[in-house]
Order: structure tokens, then sequence, then C-alpha cells
């Protein structure tokens, strides 16, 4: 009776996540890390070995300890790769005179292009998940099936699907209420969830299971 008391406040905690997450997703949609936002970007060849952490230092002068992403680009690492939210023709300007004062290089401003990166989509992160989330959800419901099927297959089947939908629910629910960003790392983390989950329900039937089995053994 406890168990089930507890169950029901968990399931009707989550549903209320879940519909706050929407509300405020359909509000203000997901905060999105600066690499999947429309951004601004400048490449610079430079021909020769450099340090992040002294771009880093030229950027948060010029952009104003703008978020940037540096990246070190080409087969030799000799060109980097600037990336920020917005990027002027003055700002870029400002990189490349400091940058030839660091390194003694002879870039010409004009060269230099400022290219537009456009955001990318939710659905474009998720998508290369789908499939494999799919195979793998169709192989464990068919285990289910046959492996539960002395409790009731169906009800451990519904059981997995209703765990699954309220886990992903509340996580991506939480990320939007506290508005952390979509970052490379949020899908890795909703695999783990997938796991945990899945771990959390096969445990509770194989508990279920061996019940079944030591009441039949005592008739």
């Amino acid at each position: 009776m406890k168990e089930n008391k507890i169950r029901n406040i968990i399931i009707l905690t989550s549903i209320i996540v879940i519909i706050v997450g929407i509300i405020i997703t359909v509000i203000f949609g997901f905060n999105f890390e600066l690499l999947y936002q429309d951004t601004k970007k400048v490449e610079l060849y430079l021909n020769k070995e450099f340090k992040i952490s002294d771009i880093k230092q030229i950027t948060n002068e010029v952009l104003n300890n703008k978020n940037v992403i540096i990246q070190k680009v080409e087969v030799f690492e000799d060109s980097v790769s600037i990336i920020a939210k917005d990027i002027s023709d003055e700002e870029k300007n400002s990189l490349v005179t400091k940058i030839n004062e660091k390194y003694g290089t002879d870039l010409k401003s004009d060269n230099i292009k400022i290219l537009s990166i456009p955001h990318t989509r939710g659905r474009d992160i998720v998508k290369p998940y789908l499939l494999p989330y799919l195979i793998a959800t169709l192989i464990i419901i068919v285990y289910m099936a046959i492996r539960y099927i002395k409790i009731n297959s169906l009800k451990a089947i519904l059981k997995l699907i209703v765990s699954l939908i309220l886990a992903q629910g509340v996580l991506f629910s939480l990320i939007s209420i506290t508005r952390l960003p979509i970052s490379r790392i949020t899908m890795p983390i909703s695999i783990v969830v997938y796991i945990l989950t899945l771990l959390f329900v096969t445990n509770n039937l194989e508990k279920e299971l061996e019940l079944n089995k030591e009441d039949n053994t005592e008739k």
C-alpha cells in the first residue's frame, strides 16, 4: 500500500513537471548552447602554432568577454576559428590587429570574411538517435513479452513504455525549466536516463516474477 502511494506521488509529480516544462518550452523554447545558435565566425590562418588561451585572452578584450568558441582548424592546427553570437566588422578588424601584434603575422582584415552560421534545429540534434532508440526499445519489448509472460506481458510492456516516456519527459522538462542549455552532452545524458529507467523497471519486474514463482511453489 505504501509502495503504491509513493509510486502515485512520483507519477503525479512527474506529470506536473512535464506540464510545466511543456508550457515553458512553448513560451520560451529550449535554451541552446552557442554551438547550436545563429552565430558569426571568422577563420584566421596564422601559419604557426598558437595557444587557445592566448586567443581567448584576445577575444575577451575585443569582444568584451562574450561567450565564444575557439577551435584549431586545418591539418596542422595552424589556423583558428572564432565563433561568437555576433562579430562586427570593427571587432573583426581589432581581432586581426591584435593577433598580428601577438604572433607577428601579416593578416589582412579585408581578406577575412565574417561567416554566418544558421542555428541547429532541435529535431536535427535528436534525429540521429531516434532509430537506435526505436530498435533498442522494440528488441526489449519482444524480450519482455517472452520473459514476463507469467506475470502478464502486456502489463510489463506498458510499465516500461510509460516509465520511459515519463523519465525522458521529466529530463527535458527540467532542462527547459532550469534553462540549462541543450549541448553536446544532452543526448548522452538522455541515453543514461534511458538505461537507468530500463534497469529500474526490469528490477521491479524481476521481483514480481520471483514472487509469482514463490506463490506457485506454495500452491
